[in-house]
């Protein structure tokens, strides 16, 4: 690479014309407003309902992939059985599906007439597609690439002397896990957890298709947001995009500064 002000001159810019230009063109749009349409903007019941849906469904689905996530992962860094490369291969498929063919997909098999709709609704009585459930499925769905790629490397290299020492010192095999291998998975773990949150935020088209788009029900912000450009409210649209971009940045700050406290508390140790 070239020199450091080189270097550094040309991230700058690249920033700027790729993130920051973006962004402020969305504030400078808001700022149109006045307070009190940008208030009733972004406060209404109906814009209220696709936030508690939209953030509620994104934490729920990127805690799932958390855990599964992880599981996922150990399977594949610890263990060897036929067809894993076939497995590990298909962990990247929410990666290179197309989210709309994701979401009619789901949508396919989730369905009351679905393979899987159809049973899990006629048995149990749960309808999955066209519900806030099927919000939550879709965004666990697309979120779980991003947990198991994050923590499969840390795994990876993971140094077995320390389980092995941990083994002769006389530590159970829950103990070597909890005091061993999880402090040095949960900085890389957090990250995993946080790129799920922020990728399902703003999904929209595996969401728009097994969601139903029912007002104060299923409909999650990104869609309302097309709906006012199509409205031609783009004050709006801008609005409530702000909103959505100052709570992720806080949550994901929140993250980065619970994984930069976690990676520090391991390191100490």
């Amino acid at each position: 690479m070239p020199g450091f002000n080189l270097s550094l001159g040309f991230t700058i810019f690249y920033l700027t014309l790729i993130v920051l230009i973006p962004l402020s063109a969305l504030f400078l749009k808001t700022f149109t407003m006045t307070w009190e349409a940008f208030w009733s903007a972004v406060t209404s019941d109906r814009v209220m309902a696709s936030y508690r849906l939209t953030f509620g469904a994104s934490l729920i689905g990127a805690a799932i992939n958390a855990v599964f996530g992880f599981i996922v992962a150990w399977v594949l860094v610890r263990y060897r059985f036929p067809g894993k490369r076939f497995i590990d291969a298909l962990v990247d498929l929410p990666f290179a599906l197309p989210t709309a063919v994701a979401g009619i997909t789901l949508t396919a098999l989730y369905s009351s007439n679905g393979w899987i709709g159809k049973f899990v609704e006629g048995t149990l009585g749960i309808k999955v597609a066209f519900t806030p459930l099927g919000v939550m499925l879709a965004l666990t769905f697309i979120g779980l690439p991003f947990v198991v790629r994050t923590v499969q490397p840390v795994l990876e290299d993971a140094e077995r002397e320390l389980e092995e020492a941990a083994a002769s010192l006389g530590a159970s095999s829950w103990t070597t896990f909890r005091r061993v291998i999880f402090p040095t998975v949960l900085p890389s773990l957090l990250t995993g957890f946080a790129l799920a949150f922020a990728r399902a935020t703003g999904e929209y088209g595996s969401v728009i298709f097994i969601a139903g788009n029912m007002p104060m029900v299923s409909e999650i912000t990104p869609l309302f947001i097309v709906t006012k450009l199509e409205q031609y409210d783009y004050a709006g649209a801008t609005a409530i995009a702000v909103v959505m971009l100052v709570v992720s940045f806080l949550m994901l700050l929140g993250i980065n500064l619970l994984q930069a406290w976690a990676r520090g508390k391991g390191g100490k140790k």
